[in-house]
């Protein structure tokens, strides 16, 4: 805990440095002159939390990106009233908010690294070689994956690799470049930051860029590269790279206890193991760093509203699908534990007379009542940390999980060989064993997998990843590189017009009807086409 406080501190301070633009601006909006401020370490650090900082952003990981976005696809819907009709639903415009907000803090991230980067090498800084190599790679990871949050979600997008201060308009008032040109120059830098930054145990915690986390995300980005819609098939075989140098490290293993995962991220306990890398989150809104808080858990909880119990209020912007609970398998009479621990099949009901120090009813939903259900992993009732604010949660967020790496590298297995071979076997086997509340390192003949052929375990492992990674912002990026968006969400239209009436439904039925095959990419916003006559529209937009 001492050291997650005084990580933030720094970040605070970075906060005050760092200003971002908008990355067509030519004025510069920093009131600190790079020349006067990049001269020690410490102000290379500074600048390199600040960086880490827009993960933690509410256009981000901090809000918009754990439930208001539409990322669950069809596994989840948004259902909140005061959202309606926006980038969650479906029901999206040029002009959305929410599509421009994400858009200017994912630039302004890269504009931040650019600044970094052009001021790292200087001669005059005293700093060790190797630290001074860290900082680098860090910032070099994180522009790339600023840059793959962008080209997953508008395609082809502006690369620029030159601070907006002092440019030439030339320099980034630019047309779009291709995605799959974007996606290779992704490769590159993060391939070029992996030998300079740090090993995760020597590290000890996911809050920071790791070899690992670098290995496990490259393995991501050579997925969507290998599927739809760019089908650089020859990728797969890099993914399978990546997740092996992760697996063959010998420095990750599940936690035997799907439950503890989560109950560590709002904790702030650090199972380097498990939790690969992750977006860290601090305090209870209170005191000078309240800041720093996250929605986590408050935005993707289970309902509460009400702050006389224990547990915390919780606006619950997520609901489950029919479809997202069915894909839980029941074995030999035992249920899948991840089921009722991803999605929660109660809701909170406190008495009168309750107060702070009561923990309130739980009512059971019947098993008609599957679209009522929210989203269950992420539980304010986990949260130690006291008084519960009605907002601000210390609830860190996976962006990289060992268990996603198996599976990664699973897939890629089967796309190379084009059918599982043992190891294949061996990494997926590990996580369904574990989904059924067994050790995840010794074989169990009731759960693991065998005898499948090529079509027959592609179809699973999708599957599987659905039923692994539910609610952690990856699902609809998986349906557009499977090629399978539109279906899914039909699917899912089909499940909620059949579901029995209440309150929420219309915005399942709103949702799954307004997605299209426009959906795979988010339109450019207006605002910036407006400033870079440069820029084009994305198609049916």
């Amino acid at each position: 805990m001492i050291m997650k406080i005084i990580r933030y501190i720094f970040v605070s301070l970075s906060l005050l440095i760092l200003s971002g633009c908008n990355f067509l601006d030519l004025e510069p909006q920093d009131f600190v002159n790079n020349d006067e401020y990049y001269n020690t370490e410490e102000d290379l650090q500074a600048a390199l939390n600040g960086i880490y900082s827009e993960l933690a952003s509410g256009n981000l990981y901090k809000s918009y990106f754990i439930g208001r976005a539409g990322l669950d696809a069809d596994q989840g819907y948004q259902q909140r009233d005061g959202d309606a009709k926006t980038l969650g639903e479906y029901y999206v415009v040029a002009t959305d908010i929410k599509v421009l907000s994400i858009w200017q803090t994912l630039y302004r991230g890269i504009n931040n690294a650019n600044i970094l980067l052009a001021n790292v090498d200087k001669e005059s800084i005293d700093i060790e070689r190797s630290e001074r190599q860290r900082i680098k790679g860090e910032t070099l990871f994180l522009r790339a994956y600023f840059y793959f949050l962008l080209a997953q979600n508008w395609g082809d997008v502006p690369y620029i690799t030159v601070p907006t201060e002092g440019a030439k308009p030339e320099d980034i008032q630019i047309a779009r470049t291709p995605a799959l040109e974007v996606y290779d120059h992704i490769i590159s830098d993060m391939n070029t930051a992996l030998p300079y930054v740090k090993q995760i145990d020597e590290l000890g915690y996911g809050g920071k860029v790791s070899q690992s986390a670098i290995h496990g995300i490259l393995a991501r980005v050579h997925l969507y590269v290998a599927g739809e819609p760019y089908n650089r098939t020859e990728d797969y075989a890099l993914a399978r790279k990546h997740a092996w140098e992760v697996i063959s490290s010998n420095k990750h293993k599940l936690n035997p206890d799907f439950q503890q995962i989560f109950i560590n991220y709002a904790q702030d306990i650090y199972d380097i193991g498990e939790s690969i890398w992750e977006v860290e989150f601090y305090g209870n809104g209170t005191g000078l760093y309240a800041q720093l808080g996250g929605y986590v858990g408050g935005t993707n909880g289970i309902r509460n509203s009400s702050e006389k119990n224990n547990v915390g209020y919780t606006y619950d912007y997520i609901n489950a699908t029919k479809f997202a609970y069915d894909l839980y398998k029941t074995v030999n009479s035992k249920t899948d534990i991840r089921r009722d621990l991803t999605i929660a099949p109660f809701k909170y009901s406190t008495p009168s007379g309750s107060t702070v120090n009561d923990a309130p009813d739980k009512i059971n939903w019947t098993s008609t009542q599957i679209f009522n259900r929210n989203a269950g992993k992420f539980r304010r009732e986990y949260e130690i940390l006291f008084p519960k604010h009605k907002s601000y949660t210390p609830t860190n967020f996976p962006l990289l999980r060992y268990a996603d790496v198996l599976l990664m590298f699973a897939e890629a297995d089967n796309e190379v060989n084009h059918g599982p071979t043992v190891e294949a076997y061996n990494a997926v086997n590990q996580v369904v064993r574990r989904g059924f509340g067994e050790d995840p390192l010794t074989p169990n003949a009731d759960y693991d997998w065998e005898g499948m052929d090529y079509d027959s375990f592609k179809s699973e492992i999708r599957n599987e990843r659905a039923r692994e990674l539910c609610f952690e912002a990856l699902r609809k990026r998986d349906l557009v590189r499977w090629g399978i968006f539109v279906e899914q969400m039909k699917r899912c239209l089909a499940d909620a017009q059949a579901a029995p009436t209440f309150n929420d439904l219309n915005h399942a039925i709103d949702t799954y009807s307004n997605a299209s095959e426009r959906d795979v990419v988010w339109p450019i916003p207006s605002y910036e086409i407006g400033l870079n006559p440069k820029l084009t529209q994305n198609a049916g937009w």
